[in-house]
């Protein structure tokens, strides 16, 4: 196994290098690193669903679709992501985040800290989620990863994990919510994250007799920068990756009640009803019909409609 250097906090990139470096390792890895604010939702997530997109755009957080299942985490560099790659036999349980975390929850029984692992994935100090941690199989590669909430933004990490979106009805896969806590705060003199980062480095490398460590070269970086580029910064992988929706309401104005039922799917709008005082808006309905499912995209479509940011609003 080989330790792989990692100062990048590009959250896109950062993402892009776990895939890339499973689907084309030749050793076993472990990574640490650390993203500039980020929302992170699972693989099989709806990401209107899980995520307040208009929080996130006024707060310059990113919001990123990964490939391993589970629910959504919040990164930002208070916040320590770990990253384990290894070849499985086939013979063998490919998904095992007891056997993920044990040295984890070691490294912290170091601070006098009692841990708990709770649910299918989680770490917990005192009934409170300081980690959450996910999987992805490729081939007889796994990757298991998880957070370490040392000293993140707690308030953000709150107001971005809660979606503008109440009424959407779909099958995709729900975070569970959980009371969250840094690991700093139960620690009388909490060293910096950097000290800590450092220290759980010394650590995992003891622990898997890892005597190898080296940066990203050149070619993996241009490599990795490439799929971030294409997919981790693509609207259709993020927003357009979601489940089959619909989303049914309505909206009470001064000037009347907006209604709307629209079923969008691969981001799309396929289908959509909207009424004012029930009567049809088709010509506006013609307008959306096909278009992406995104503010961005609708907005311009609407101008010069002094209804505009109101439908907008109906349709979210």
């Amino acid at each position: 196994m080989i330790f792989i250097c990692r100062p990048q906090t590009d959250p896109f990139f950062n993402l892009a290098a776990e895939e890339f470096l499973l689907k084309n390792k030749t050793d076993d890895i472990l990574m640490l690193w650390q993203s500039h604010p980020s929302v992170i939702v699972g693989k099989h997530q709806n990401t209107l669903a899980e995520v307040n997109i208009d929080y996130a755009r006024e707060n310059h957080i990113a919001v990123i679709r990964r490939i391993s299942g589970g629910g959504t985490v919040y990164h930002d560099q208070g916040n320590i992501n770990i990253s384990l790659m290894t070849t499985v036999s086939k013979n063998k349980n490919l998904i095992d985040f007891k056997s993920f975390t044990r040295p984890i929850r070691d490294f912290l029984h170091q601070f006098e800290l009692k841990t708990a692992f709770e649910g299918k994935n989680n770490l917990t100090i005192n009934g409170k989620k300081f980690s959450g941690n996910s999987a992805h199989v490729f081939k007889n590669n796994v990757l298991h990863h998880g957070t370490l909430l040392y000293q993140t933004d707690l308030e953000k990490l709150e107001k971005v994990t809660r979606p503008n979106s109440k009424n959407i009805a779909d099958k995709s896969i729900k975070s569970i919510r959980a009371h969250v806590t840094n690991i700093a705060d139960f620690l009388s003199h909490p060293p910096s994250t950097d000290r800590f980062r450092e220290d759980l480095k010394q650590f995992l490398k003891r622990h898997y007799s890892i005597h190898t460590e080296r940066p990203l070269s050149k070619a993996e970086e241009q490599a990795i920068e490439k799929l971030a580029t294409e997919k981790y910064k693509n609207w259709q992988w993020t927003f357009g990756y979601s489940p089959r929706y619909r989303i049914r309401q309505q909206y009470q104005t001064v000037y009347g009640t907006f209604q709307v039922d629209l079923e969008v799917n691969d981001g799309l709008i396929r289908q959509i009803t909207l009424l004012f005082e029930n009567k049809r808006l088709e010509k506006i309905e013609q307008k959306l019909l096909g278009k992406r499912h995104s503010k961005e995209t609708l907005l311009p479509l609407l101008k010069g409609n002094r209804f505009s940011e109101t439908i907008i609003e109906t349709l979210f």
